[in-house]
């Protein structure tokens, strides 16, 4: 009868959504602790074929982390709910394996040990997606999922640091910040392994989300085409943003006249998690799925804006330390939305077979291929032009490109979901 009363209490308290909420956000944050820590260094004491050796690894990085995000849009929208944990534990072990190989492995042959380090990793954040998706609460839960990869990018950043600064070398600080961050890991994915199924009422209200096969996929996509290619456009475009910020924050920093200080990268972020978490989680507020969804673009359309004025103000008296944290949050608001709200609803609204791993391994796969594209532009643009100077540019064509089409989506899917909108909220009511 005790073990019946425990048993029941646990099971409250793994159905509370704060514990979802903890768990997803641990997982990836200490995700981020395999992945982004070398970052933090120069490696400029090593040339490769004429570019910077620190280029070539966030390259073979960001390589293995595309070919990721092709291979999950199969993988993710297939895996069955009951083998996530063991595929979470897996991607991870080897990609610190890696790290391993890396540290003792001679430059340059070390880097495809980079490559092999983003593959796994590259598939992580679907699998922790899968756990939260379909929900009453999943804007809130996903929101705070995408602050781990806000704040995480900075704290992983402000480990490496400091694991500089106390004698470990550069080729061995990314295996050793892997171990920093083991314990509390495996700790947040067994939390990660209690988190229930949704629930009925969660199923009726979100819709059930199911793997999907290939004729799933691409009918789902064949029918919503232009908006979502329009979708792709907008996260493409974040997304070269938030990587250049991310990759480039020592080098950001530098051209605004700030020192590499580890608690700085923190700060920064910590400020626009925050922001970007309420801002987001207003949605989960929202019943009404086609507000929800109108509610994700018009704060994906301000994000740009906030871009585009953030680049005009350091232009006149803007501070630098305020233009970096308003550039992170007109970023990852529409990065957030499109993760958070955008598919989300789209799927409620529309109760197609789909998921949201499958949309967001998409829009994913591309906005990667489109980084690596454009960190091979970097080399081709005259030397006297600086890291910050080219980031200020793109931020103002990429703004203005991105407030156009945002538009573009809003007249789009008003037309297009306007004939489902009186069926699904008599389903909603009912």
């Amino acid at each position: 009868m005790q073990f019946q009363t425990n048993s029941k209490r646990l099971q409250k308290v793994f159905a509370n959504p704060a514990w979802s909420l903890i768990a997803a956000f641990g997982t990836y944050f200490c995700m981020y602790g395999y992945r982004k820590p070398y970052t933090a260094a120069a490696f400029a004491d090593v040339g490769l074929w004429g570019l910077s050796y620190k280029f070539g690894m966030i390259i073979a990085q960001t390589v293995g982390y595309v070919l990721a995000k092709w291979i999950g849009i199969k993988f993710v929208s297939e895996i069955k709910p009951e083998k996530r944990i063991g595929a979470i534990l897996t991607l991870i072990g080897f990609a610190e394996v890696m790290l391993l190989f890396f540290a003792v492995i001679p430059r340059p042959w070390n880097l495809a040990c980079m490559l092999l380090n983003g593959l796994p990793l590259g598939v992580i954040f679907g699998l922790v997606l899968s756990f939260l998706e379909g929900r009453k609460q999943t804007e809130f839960l996903i929101a705070g999922l995408c602050a781990s990869f806000i704040l995480s990018d900075g704290v992983s950043k402000s480990v490496g640091a400091l694991l500089l600064t106390i004698g470990v070398g550069e080729n061995w600080m990314p295996f050793v910040a892997g171990l920093v961050f083991l314990l509390p890991l495996l700790l947040f994915i067994t939390m990660l392994a209690c988190v229930p199924r949704p629930t009925i009422t969660d199923i009726s209200t979100r819709s059930a989300r199911e793997p999907m096969t290939a004729a799933d996929r691409w009918y789902f996509f064949n029918k919503y085409a232009p908006g979502l290619i329009a979708i792709v456009a907008i996260y493409l475009f974040v997304t070269l943003l938030r990587s250049v910020r991310a990759d480039f924050a020592v080098e950001l920093w530098g051209g605004l006249g700030y020192l590499q200080t580890p608690a700085l990268f923190t700060q920064s972020e910590l400020l626009v998690s925050l922001g970007v978490i309420i801002i987001t989680g207003f949605a989960v507020l929202i019943p009404d799925h086609y507000k929800a969804f109108r509610f994700s673009l018009f704060t994906s359309l301000t994000g740009f804006v906030i871009l585009l004025a953030s680049v005009v103000g350091l232009q006149n008296g803007l501070g630098k330390f305020p233009f970096m944290v308003l550039i992170g949050l007109g970023v990852y608001m529409p990065y957030v939305a499109v993760h958070a709200v955008v598919f989300e609803r789209l799927i409620a609204i529309t109760r197609e077979r789909a998921n949201v791993g499958f949309l967001m391994y998409i829009v994913d796969s591309v906005g990667y291929t489109g980084y690596i594209g454009l960190m091979f532009l970097r080399y081709l643009i005259p030397s006297n032009y600086s890291i910050l100077s080219i980031f200020l540019e793109i931020c103002v064509y990429l703004g203005i490109a991105g407030v156009l089409i945002i538009t573009f989506c809003y007249l789009y899917f008003k037309t297009k979901l306007k004939t489902n909108e009186k069926r699904v909220n008599q389903l909603s009511v009912g």
